[in-house]
């Protein structure tokens, strides 16, 4: 085979598995996906806008928690810590000056889409002044620390009234970005009115898929490999090069970020913030996420977040109809225990018989496709031996 020949081979069979995954019916099923989401706000109503803008925020805080606890191997349990700091980190900024409640609130009045950026960015940093921690702790050790987050996050929140506004917390700005602000003033396309949800809608839609996206290149590449390997044999790590404490800081710096941009969203979509919600019980709620999910994988942290976020929504939703669940404030288990019962039994149910989470269900590990075996040749006979040459009579023997 000729050098062209054997060049232009592989670059036959890249193209080949590039058509091939293109045309795969994973790919189709994205595709539709993709189209379904996008049609969502033209056929629902605002409750479900409203629950799927939770389940994308919740998808972004969990996305960043699994590149720390499922690829890297580090128990963070402070996690509604780093989303509380983006959601009043950028009221704070976008907000204005005013009384409200009692409360004198601090506003600094900043562009809402400046506010948004650096609110992602202070929670980075409340991240990095506690990463020299998390750079040397880990396991239970690096829990209990990240534990005290919540207790000392829970007492600023409630006594920092003049910027969080107490117990009644504080109102969010509306997100503007070029001139097209993201509130409930009407508009009108393709004869549906898009309200404050309609318009989020596509911003959160946006968001995550970055977020995915980048989260994914991280994973798949040098960092990730060396993530994996601190998960896996930490000293082993060490040995090959790898500086440990300086990734740990930095992973838990990055998913500081991301629970601090999935904050901003919470608090876009609630439109009030409020001290009670950042509390301990959404940490755990986010452990739960990545381990039903599946750690260590995007698409768990999506799909866990999707579960474990509308579980409680079309419980509330449908409380009427469902058995055993009463609506809130009526006696009986309100939908929010009957919620947290389930997903704690799926907890239970992916760490006995699903370890890769719901992820693994029903994709299953692509099989490598069988290579063909060359066809034996057929045996040749062995050619007939040639008998010596005679001798010369002249030659001695």
């Amino acid at each position: 085979m000729s050098d062209a020949t054997a060049e232009a081979a592989p670059a036959t069979a890249r193209t080949g598995g590039f058509t091939d995954r293109l045309h795969s019916p994973r790919m189709y099923a994205v595709l539709l996906g993709s189209l379904v989401l996008l049609a969502l706000p033209f056929y629902v109503d605002r409750f479900w806008l409203q629950a799927g803008l939770f389940a994308m925020a919740a998808a972004i805080g969990a996305i960043g928690l699994n590149m720390l606890t499922g690829a890297t191997g580090q128990l963070s349990m402070g996690h509604a810590f780093f989303l509380a700091v983006g959601a009043y980190g950028y009221c704070v900024l976008a907000g204005e000056s005013g009384t409200e409640n009692g409360h004198t609130l601090t506003g600094l009045g900043l562009p809402t889409w400046l506010a948004a950026i650096l609110a992602v960015l202070l929670a980075g940093v409340a991240g990095g002044i506690f990463s020299p921690i998390a750079g040397r702790l880990r396991g239970a050790y690096l829990g209990i620390a990240t534990l005290a987050l919540i207790f000392i996050g829970q007492h600023v929140l409630f006594n920092a009234g003049s910027l969080t506004g107490g117990y009644n917390g504080r109102p969010v700005p509306p997100l503007s970005v070029f001139g097209f602000t993201f509130d409930d003033a009407e508009l009108v396309v393709a004869a549906v009115p898009f309200g404050a949800s309609e318009k989020l809608w596509y911003a959160g839609l946006l968001v995550l898929l970055l977020s995915a996206l980048f989260a994914r290149g991280v994973l798949r590449g040098r960092p990730g490999r060396a993530m994996n390997a601190i998960r896996d044999h930490r000293i082993a790590a060490g040995v090959m090069g790898v500086p440990v404490a300086r990734y740990r800081a930095g992973v838990f710096v990055l998913s500081s970020m991301y629970a601090g941009l999935a904050g901003v969203l919470l608090a876009l979509v609630f439109q009030r913030t409020v001290p009670e919600y950042f509390g301990m019980i959404l940490s755990l709620e986010y452990l739960a996420m990545i381990v039903i999910g599946g750690l260590g994988s995007v698409a768990g942290a999506v799909i866990g977040a999707a579960f474990v976020s509308l579980l409680p929504q079309v419980f509330t939703h449908y409380s009427d109809s469902l058995p055993l669940v009463s609506a809130p404030g009526t006696g009986g288990l309100a939908p929010g225990e009957a919620s947290r019962y389930l997903y704690g039994a799926a907890v239970v149910a992916v760490v006995l018989f699903l370890p890769g989470g719901l992820a693994r269900l029903g994709l299953g590990r692509a099989k490598k496709p069988a290579v063909p075996k060359k066809p034996a040749l057929p045996r040749q006979p062995a050619p007939p031996e040639q008998s010596a040459a005679p001798k010369n009579p002249g030659e001695k023997s």
